[in-house]
């Protein structure tokens, strides 16, 4: 395991005191993927810890990006003067406050006039680095995003003067500057974290045993093999030509050595801005308010057809990337077979729905879910209108009964147009085809992992079946007609999050959960899940479920994941409860206010 460096706190502080942080990512303002959780959790934090001496460096990516900046007048600091000088010289930058906690100084670039001069850009990288960027867009983009980032943090330098100046750069599509900050020997420290190696992800992704056989593979055999020969070679120097290296787990750490070449100086866990979840004593009820939610959705989508008792009834979900080995979805899709086959063979009273939330192409939204949506609402509206009616008739007839105090024969309080309507809105909805699985019309079901093995199981929403199944292929926010409530309200909504990942350098989704006082399956074979198993030793008891991947055949897995979910259909109300309570309290451990030192080591380190 690589080992923590630590200094005493308070020499850490001191040492960074006098010091600029610029942090560099392709994620600043722009969201694609795990980094800009990292980069926007953190800076309620660092804000606080470095104030104007901190500024994040992004692409402007989109014009819709400036309603998220206040752009700043005021030049008189040595970032503003600094980008006062670079705006007078042509350059086409926007410098402002980004609109989210914390308020952190932001440069974002235009990327558009320095891709006129990417030919020059390129000839410069071969003829230096001995660095070939294939003829793609993201890659030219990478080149010209580098080339002014290091005209910036150039110029920032010589305007600090003696004042240390540490450059954060997150991952390979900002980190091309180290190599630039390296070779021309200026006085500026540069720490590189990687997230992942582009290279594991695609060999964990395509190849069987990727852990035990790790050490033996040959880097640029791997990258040349899945055409991704630049980008490996841009993580490679990166984390050879930076003062301080660093990536977020152990877990990772090991591929570094194997691709890299270098072994980090520092494991850096992620953290989340916890204040931004925490519920507190109202952990229950947000829980309570969102099931009432998705209940709407599930009486839609399967009362139809096949009604059972939600009071019995417990929410799983998994989310993230489509990578249908690296993130589990494989075994998961296993273990619910499995599950049930149990629950069938036992004829338990519980229904477990699961649902599967990722990204896939896609037509539409089926409109027979749609359908079923909007029969639901309108079922509501006319069973408000016989309550109101009923409801006012009956008072009346309370409150002139003289001597009869029994209720009367309600049906005689609601007119034959209400109950024509409830009949007719009722036959029109009920049917006897089974639910959907999939909520979508896919581009490509066939060739769609999910949806094969949902067919071949079969778990196809029988009504005899225990573990129903919900294939919404598309994320949840609010405008979603299905749903009508952010994915974080699903999230609370939910029991358990399912994350059994086979690759995941850190894995953020199973943190969010137990944030938002729900229990997770994470395993040991992602950062979060190692980072937990080593650190918390009663982790279990708090929601936070460990599947042991590394230790066990896939078989076994299987296993242990059905007897993990299993458990979790036996557990009584009252204790889902009180997991809640614990899951929420354990999160805290993973705020930025904890987990920042480690970074701190770094940033002091570099200067040092």
């Amino acid at each position: 395991m690589t080992k923590l460096k630590h200094s005493s706190i308070t020499n850490t502080i001191s040492t960074l005191s006098e010091s600029y942080l610029i942090e560099c990512s392709w994620e600043v303002c722009n969201q694609l993927g795990g980094i800009y959780t990292v980069i926007r959790s953190k800076v309620p934090e660092y804000s606080k810890q470095w104030g104007n001496r901190y500024c994040l460096i992004g692409p402007l990516v989109g014009q819709n990006i400036k309603a998220e900046i206040d752009e700043i007048t005021d030049f008189n600091t040595p970032i503003g003067r600094s980008v006062k000088k670079l705006k007078s010289q042509g350059l086409s930058i926007i410098y402002g406050t980004w609109l989210i906690t914390g308020r952190p100084t932001v440069i974002l670039i235009d990327i558009e006039p320095s891709l006129s001069d990417i030919t020059e850009i390129r000839k410069q990288y071969y003829a230096e680095h001995q660095l070939i960027i294939q003829d793609d867009n993201l890659q030219k983009q990478v080149m010209a995003f580098a080339s002014v980032t290091r005209t910036i943090v150039t110029t920032i330098s010589t305007e600090l003067k003696s004042a240390n100046l540490i450059t954060h750069f997150h991952e390979w599509m900002a980190a091309l500057p180290i190599l630039d900050i390296k070779k021309k020997h200026t006085n500026i420290k540069t720490v590189f974290t990687t997230h992942a190696t582009a290279l594991g992800r695609y060999v964990a992704m395509n190849e069987e045993d990727f852990y035990n056989k790790l050490s033996f593979y040959d880097w640029k055999a791997e990258a040349e093999k899945y055409n991704i020969l630049p980008i490996a070679t841009i993580e490679r120097l990166s984390a050879q030509n930076c003062d301080v290296f660093t990536t977020v787990s152990d877990v990772t750490a090991k591929e570094c050595e194997t691709f890299y070449g270098r072994k980090p100086d520092f494991i850096t866990p992620n953290g989340l801005n916890i204040e931004r979840f925490v519920a507190s004593h109202e952990v229950q009820n947000l829980h309570q308010e969102f099931k009432n939610e998705i209940h709407e959705f599930v009486m839609g989508h399967f009362f139809h057809s096949s009604p059972f008792d939600l009071d019995k009834t417990v929410y799983f979900f998994t989310s993230g990337r489509y990578e249908f080995r690296n993130k589990g979805y494989d075994i998961t899709l296993q273990a619910l077979k499995k599950l049930n086959q149990q629950l069938r063979k036992e004829n338990a009273d519980v229904t477990v729905v699961m649902f599967f939330i990722t990204k896939r192409p896609t037509w539409s939204i089926n409109p027979l879910a749609l359908q079923q949506r909007g029969v639901m609402e309108e079922i509501r509206s006319v069973c408000a209108s016989i309550k109101e009616q009923a409801g006012a008739r009956l008072f009346l007839s309370a409150a002139s009964e003289s001597e009869d105090y029994r209720i009367p024969d309600l049906n005689n309080l609601v007119d034959d147009y209400w109950k024509l309507r409830y009949r007719r809105i009722l036959q029109s909805w009920k049917s006897d085809q089974w639910p959907l699985v999939v909520t979508h019309n896919m581009k490509d079901d066939d060739g769609d992992d999910i949806i094969q093995f949902i067919r071949s199981a079969p778990l196809v929403n029988d009504p005899k079946d225990k573990v129903k199944v919900v294939y919404h292929p598309d994320f949840i926010d609010s405008t979603n007609p299905l749903f009508g409530i952010d994915y974080n309200e699903f999230v609370r909504g939910c029991h358990l999050g399912i994350f059994p990942s086979y690759y995941e350098p850190w894995g953020y989704t199973p943190l969010e959960c137990l944030a938002q006082g729900v229990p997770a399956i994470t395993s040991d074979l992602t950062g979060f899940g190692d980072y937990t198993g080593a650190n918390f030793p009663g982790h279990e008891q708090a929601g936070a479920y460990l599947l042991k991947r590394s230790k066990l055949k896939p078989d076994l897995v299987v296993k242990e994941l059905t007897d993990m979910m299993y458990k979790f259909t036996q557990l009584s109300r009252r204790d889902r409860i009180v997991l809640r309570n614990k899951a929420e309290d354990l999160a805290e451990n993973f705020d930025w206010s904890k987990l920042s030192r480690y970074y701190n080591e770094a940033y002091a380190k570099a200067i040092k």
